[in-house]
């Protein structure tokens, strides 16, 4: 018997118990132990139903993906689920918590369901590249039919008790003693004469292949280079076009070429590194963390409202500060907009809204966020600025409060010095929209004390972030390292690459829009201030690309203004544009750059290897203490593709000797002064590593 599954029997019916702490993870030992337990019960003559149910605080809510490395083991799971669904006495499943991936899959292969009215189910391992193999995409599309099943599947979300109790996916929803519960209907079946009752018997609906190719084109954009989706469909619709077995060998079929596929791997990687990122290396378990039980954010913009809305969405009062009654009230405005459009899209109701606008206080004294645990500064980006702020900070806010800056750029300890308590400072780098994007950038300064820093990152997730953190330096990580990238695309056009050209390759490796589509969407004049404080401060490039200043300074600030690098008939769609093109040339010509074809691999190297590179300098200095914090900074703040697993993963998978010849051949081109490998990167090149070998 396995020390994870026990039997017993309650009368006619018999017991199986999974414990598993802390999901019920089906590992080696549980799928031994169901093959056993179900075995058992088939013996026992005494025995005339089995109920299925988990200790703790879920049912099986997945398989233990660490055995995807190691490897799985016997029994596999498609036989232990078959034998369940060909036994000759009624399996129930009793689901409470989550039944999820395997765990759904164990469950559809139980005669019957039924679920506490908190018990959600779901498939969700298209987030982890992978397709549910063991029945999954044969099983379920009998009970719901095509379109529920891709929709449920290929998204890989969640389905509350209800809903799975109108689509057939559980028989009854039950209250109160689970256990007690399952073993009444148990007993129920055996008093109505209801014998087992195998989905692999059910005839599925019919489902042309129109439904298929539709569903497909609905999905193709926004799935853009990820394989699982489109292999579920294909798995799906198998399920519709050929007998069971065969069914479930193309669903195996297709799963084993998930597993063995770079997109899987990535997406793998990237559910562990969120979960790791969490974690500071030299940060103690136990420490003790401060409460925040209320808050205010300095500065009611669009970063600053947004801000204001994870307060509010997490159920955390926020006092909104701004200097004029003018933007107080536009941001408090923009804020209620934001919430109502949500609403009408049936994310939240219009009393989510009410509640939510309740939680956020508008004022305009400082007086008023004196005793608040953590204020988050949101106002321009600039040094001046943001000390003046700080000042005020530190003289009224109370001993203790958490002075966060949601600075992109500029140095934390800099901030921190002109208060008396620097270890109470830390940044907090929102993204743009602050209220969607999930990534939060968290700056450790020099003095920042280990408490706030706990605190920061528990409070991260609390309001729906990740939360990642990194040291000071130029840019944190997110942004010096796409400054490299931003410099080189703008030295490729001015060598004679066009705009489009290079937003083409980075929009065809997977970022969601190239550099120039990007740029004009956030605003030429933004960048334009950023370049003018550079300069300021003697940040000056051994080659000055002027073109995009010229463009800001012909009043073209981006899709704002209908004109920057590209033109916007519509407001929206980008148009190459004669005016820009002739400009370049110009600048070129005054340069003494003579313009030439450049080819579409010179552009994704000069692109993307010096970001990499960068990362290398990163690692070296300890701003990001591991490969996995830049990677997840990346794929949630910056859209680098999840298939590709984050940038420093992929430079794995490419080989990092392939980044170091490139850097050799560009430093004979150009010279070695943007072209120099990072220390790290040649020593792992030349010893055959990787960034996670460190």
């Amino acid at each position: 018997m396995s020390n994870t599954v026990s039997f017993s029997k309650q009368g006619a019916i018999g017991l199986i118990k999974v414990n598993n702490p802390p999901v019920n993870a089906l590992n080696q030992s549980v799928r031994a132990g169901l093959k056993t337990c179900v075995e058992q019960g088939l013996a026992d003559d005494g025995v005339k139903a089995m109920v299925l149910i988990c200790e703790g605080r879920t049912f099986i809510a997945g398989a233990d993906i660490n055995e995807f490395a190691k490897g799985m083991g016997e029994p596999g799971l498609v036989p232990v689920i078959g034998n369940m669904e060909t036994a000759a006495k009624p399996i129930v499943a009793a689901i409470h918590g989550t039944a999820l991936g395997g765990g759904l899959e164990v469950a559809l292969g139980c005669h019957y369901r039924v679920a506490l009215s908190s018990a959600k189910v779901g498939l969700p391992e298209v987030h982890l590249g992978l397709l549910p193999g063991a029945g999954g995409t044969q099983r379920l599309p009998r009970l719901v039919g095509a379109q529920a099943a891709l929709e449920l599947i290929v998204g890989g979300g969640h389905v509350p008790a209800a809903k799975a109790l109108e689509l057939g996916i559980v028989d009854e929803i039950v209250d109160g003693d689970l256990e007690a519960a399952a073993i009444a209907y148990a007993e129920k079946l055996l008093a109505d004469g209801s014998g087992p009752r195998a989905i692999r018997d059910i005839a599925p609906e019919a489902a042309g292949s129109e439904v298929f190719d539709n569903f497909e084109k609905s999905i193709a954009r926004k799935q853009r280079g990820f394989l699982a989706p489109f292999h579920i469909i294909k798995s799906i619709r198998a399920a519709f076009e050929l007998p069971f077995d065969k069914g479930m060998a193309r669903e195996e079929e297709l799963f084993m070429e998930l597993m063995r596929s770079s997109e899987s791997a990535s997406q793998r990687h990237i559910f562990f590194a969120e979960r790791e990122v969490a974690k500071v290396p030299g940060l103690a378990k136990d420490t003790v963390k401060r409460e925040i039980n209320c808050g205010a954010v300095v500065g009611a913009g669009t970063m600053g409202g947004g801000i204001a809305m994870n307060f509010a969405n997490a159920g955390i009062p926020v006092k909104l500060l701004e200097m004029k009654q003018e933007f107080l009230d536009k941001g408090i405005a923009l804020i209620r907009k934001n919430y109502e459009n949500t609403a009408k899209k049936g994310r939240i109701s219009m009393a989510d809204v009410e509640k939510r606008m309740a939680l956020i206080e508008p004022t305009l004294s400082y007086d008023d966020i004196k005793d608040v645990d953590i204020v988050i500064e949101a106002v321009f980006e600039n040094m001046d600025v943001k000390k003046e702020v700080f000042k005020k900070l530190d003289s009224v806010c109370r001993s203790g409060a958490i002075l966060a800056s949601n600075t992109s750029t500029l140095d934390v300890d800099e901030i921190a010095n002109v208060t008396s308590r620097p270890q109470d400072v830390i940044g907090m780098h929102f993204f743009s929209p602050a209220n969607v994007m999930r990534l939060l950038e968290n700056v450790r300064g020099e003095l920042t004390a280990d408490d706030v820093i706990a605190t920061v990152m528990s409070f991260s997730k609390r309001i729906g972030k990740i939360g990642a953190m990194v040291g000071v330096c130029d840019g944190f990580v997110g942004n010096r390292m796409l400054h490299q990238r931003t410099r080189e695309s703008a030295y490729l056009v001015e060598e004679g690459a066009s705009p489009e050209q290079v937003d083409k390759i980075l929009f065809d490796f997977g970022f969601p829009m190239g550099a120039f589509t990007m740029a004009d969407m956030a605003g030429l004049d933004v960048g334009y201030k950023v370049r003018e404080e550079r300069r300021k401060a003697g940040k000056v490039e051994k080659r000055d690309s002027v073109w995009i200043d010229k463009i800001v300074e012909l009043g073209r600030h981006g899709q704002k203004t209908n004109a920057g690098v590209y033109k916007y008939e519509d407001g929206r769609t980008p148009i190459p544009d004669p005016i820009v093109k002739a400009l370049i040339a110009e600048c070129a010509k005054e340069a003494g750059i003579a313009q030439r074809d450049i080819s579409d691999q010179e552009i994704l190297e000069r692109c993307l290897y010096p970001m990499i590179n960068e990362g290398a300098l990163i690692l070296e200095e300890g701003i990001a203490a591991r490969p996995l914090d830049i990677d997840i900074i990346w794929i949630n703040g910056y859209g680098f593709p999840g298939y590709k697993g984050g940038p420093m993963f992929w430079a794995d998978q490419i080989g990092l000797q392939n980044i170091v010849d490139a850097y050799a051949k560009y430093a004979k081109q150009f010279g070695d002064h943007y072209w120099q490998p990072a220390p790290l990167l040649a020593k792992l090149a030349k010893e055959g590593k990787g960034f996670y070998d460190l």
